[in-house]
C-alpha cells in the first residue's frame, strides 16, 4: 500500500540542487565516514523516501540529517526531514498530556546541538532561511503549557501533532557521560551564571559554541536515570542553557536556530514541571519575532506564555511577561494597552520586593524593567510622538542603574534607544551625542542585534540628513556597519 509523499524531505531536497543519485552516493559516503560501512543506498530508495514517504532504518535518518545540514549551512534535524518514527498509539508522557517522554526530549536536544556544533566546527553556520512564525511551537507544547482553553483562543483546533520518535536511548558520542552527582549538577548550575554574565556583557557570538557544547553534554547526562529532585534540577539547567543558546543565536542572526532552541528550552522546562520557566522561554521567541516586526504573531505567543505561566508564577515573572506583551502592543500603536500593561508591570515589580527569584529571572532587575519600558515607549513614539518623553525618562533611569553592572551591550542598546527618541522628538543635537557614543562602543560587542538597532536609528536620521553633522554621522554608520546589515543610504 503506497504512502503519502514526504513533503518535508522533498522541499529540502529541492533546495540542495542534488539528483537522487547524488544524494544516495552522499549518504553512503557519509555513512562510511561515520563507521557505517554497510549502507548501500541507491536511487530507487531515495525515490521511495521522497515519493512514498518510506522511513529508512537507523542510522540512515541521522546520516541524512548530517548531509543536509552540511549542504544547507543550517541545522537540519531528523524531524525537519520528516523521518522521525512515531511512537505506538497510547504511549504518552508520565503526566498524560501526550507530550514527548523525557528520553525523546533528550534525543531532540542532543541531535540538534550535535548538528549545530558540527556547523560551528566547519564554519558553515549562516542566517539561513526566513524566520519561522509562531507555528514553530509544537502543538503538544501549546497543550501542556496552556491547556485547551488557551489553545482554542489561539485558534488551534483539531487534532494535535505530537513530537515523537523512535523508542530507546538517543545516539551519543563515543564518550558518553554517566549519571551526574549532586556536586556536578551544582557546578553546571554555576556555569549557566557565568555564561549568562558574559552574554549580558559582550553579546552571544564569542561564547555560543561553549554554551551549545555544555548543553550537548547535559543532554547526554539526561539519558541516564537520576533521583527525581536531581533530574528536575538537571532539566532546569538544560532549559537555562537552551534559552542562552537561543538568545545567543538570535544575537548573531541565526534566527531559525534560535527559535528551535527556545522550543527545546520550553520542552526541557516541561520535563522539570516548571511552567513559569517554559513561559519565559516562549516569551524569548516572542521577543525575537518583535525584533523582526512581527507583532501579531508575538502577541499570540505572549497569550500562550502568560496563560501558561500559571498561578505559581512570581510577580517578577509576570512583570517581565507584561513588558514583552507591551512591546508587541506598542508595535501596533495601541497606546492604551501599553499604559495598562506597563502600569501593571510596575505594580508587580514592587509587589515582588526582595523575594528570592530563580536564577533565570534574576537578570530582570530594576534596570532591565526601565530598559524594557524605554524600548516600549520608543516603539510607541513612532505611532504617537507624545510617548517620547516617557521613553526618555526610562532610558535615563536604565543607563544610570546599568553604569556599574558590566552590561556593555545593554548600554549600547540604551544609547541607541535614547538617540532614536531624540530624533523622533526633534532634538538632533542630543541624538548626535548618543549616536556617536553608541557607534564608538558597538564594535566591542559580538551582537548583531545592536547593528539592527543602529540601522533602525539610522532610518530616523533621514529627516535631518541635510544637516552637515548628521550627514557625517550617516556616512560613519555606513562605513562601520557590516555589509550584511548595512542600511540603505
Amino acid at each position: 500500500m503506497s504512502k503519502e509523499p514526504n513533503a518535508r524531505l522533498a522541499d529540502l531536497f529541492a533546495l540542495t540542487g542534488w539528483s537522487k543519485g547524488e544524494l544516495a552516493r552522499l549518504v553512503n559516503r557519509r555513512g562510511a565516514a561515520m563507521g557505517q560501512q554497510q549502507l548501500s543506498t541507491d536511487t530507487s530508495r531515495v525515490r521511495r523516501w521522497i515519493e512514498r514517504g518510506e522511513i529508512p532504518r537507523d542510522p540512515v535518518p541521522r546520516v541524512l540529517a548530517a548531509v543536509f545540514t552540511e549542504r544547507l549551512g543550517r541545522v537540519v534535524s531528523i524531524e525537519d526531514l520528516g523521518l522521525a518514527r512515531h511512537r505506538r498509539p497510547g504511549t504518552t508522557s508520565a503526566d498524560g498530556a501526550g507530550a514527548p517522554e523525557p528520553v525523546r526530549t533528550a534525543e531532540i536536544l542532543t541531535e540538534f546541538t550535535g548538528m549545530d556544533l558540527m556547523l560551528n566546527r566547519r564554519g558553515l553556520a549562516n542566517a539561513g532561511p526566513a524566520l519561522p512564525g509562531s507555528s514553530v511551537i509544537p502543538d503538544s507544547l501549546y497543550d501542556w503549557i496552556s491547556g485547551d482553553n488557551v489553545a482554542l483562543a489561539a485558534g488551534r483546533t483539531g487534532p494535535r501533532q505530537v513530537i515523537t520518535g523512535p523508542p530507546g536511548r538517543p545516539v551519543v558520542d563515543v564518550y558518553e557521560p554517566g549519571p551526574a552527582s549532586a556536586e556536578e549538577v551544582a557546578a553546571l548550575e554555576g556555569s549557566v551564571d557565568v555564561f549568562r554574565a558574559w552574554d549580558a556583557s559582550r553579546g552571544g557570538g564569542l561564547q555560543r559554541k561553549a554554551v551549545i557544547g555544555q548543553l550537548d553534554e547535559v543532554g547526554g547526562l539526561l539519558t541516564h536515570r537520576h533521583p527525581p529532585e536531581l533530574a528536575r534540577r538537571l532539566w532546569i539547567v538544560a532549559a537555562n542553557l537552551a534559552v542562552l543558546a537561543g538568545w545567543m543565536s538570535h544575537d548573531v542572526g541565526l534566527e531559525p536556530t534560535a527559535q528551535r532552541y527556545f522550543v527545546i528550552a520550553a520542552q526541557a522546562a516541561r520535563e522539570a514541571g516548571d511552567r513559569p520557566r517554559a513561559a519565559e522561554a516562549v516569551s524569548r521567541a516572542a521577543r525575537q519575532l518583535l525584533h523582526h516586526g512581527r507583532a501579531d504573531e508575538a502577541l499570540d505567543l505572549m497569550e500562550l506564555a502568560k496563560a501558561g505561566a500559571g498561578e505559581g508564577a512570581l510577580p517578577l515573572t509576570r512583570a517581565m511577561l507584561n513588558t514583552v506583551e507591551a512591546w508587541a502592543q506598542a508595535s501596533l500603536g495601541h497606546a492604551r494597552e501599553v499604559g495598562r500593561l506597563l502600569g501593571e508591570a510596575e505594580e508587580l515589580f514592587v509587589q515582588h520586593g526582595g523575594e528570592p527569584a530563580p536564577s533565570w529571572m534574576q537578570t530582570f532587575n530594576e534596570s532591565e524593567l526601565h530598559g524594557m519600558q524605554a524600548l516600549v515607549y520608543r516603539t510607541l513614539a513612532e505611532h504617537d510622538p507624545r510617548a517620547a518623553g516617557q521613553a526618555t525618562q526610562h532610558v535615563h533611569s536604565a543607563m544610570r542603574l546599568r553604569a556599574r553592572q558590566g552590561k556593555e551591550r545593554s548600554t549600547v542598546l540604551d544609547q541607541l534607544t535614547l538617540a532614536s527618541v531624540n530624533w523622533i522628538a526633534g532634538e538632533p543635537d542630543e541624538a548626535l551625542v548618543q549616536a556617536k557614543l553608541a557607534l564608538a562602543a558597538i564594535g566591542d560587542t559580538s551582537s548583531h542585534r545592536t547593528w539592527d538597532r543602529l540601522r533602525e536609528m539610522y532610518r530616523l536620521t533621514g529627516r535631518y540628513q541635510d544637516l552637515p553633522r548628521v550627514a557625517e554621522l550617516r556616512a560613519e554608520i555606513q562605513a562601520a556597519v557590516p555589509p550584511s546589515r548595512r542600511p540603505e543610504a
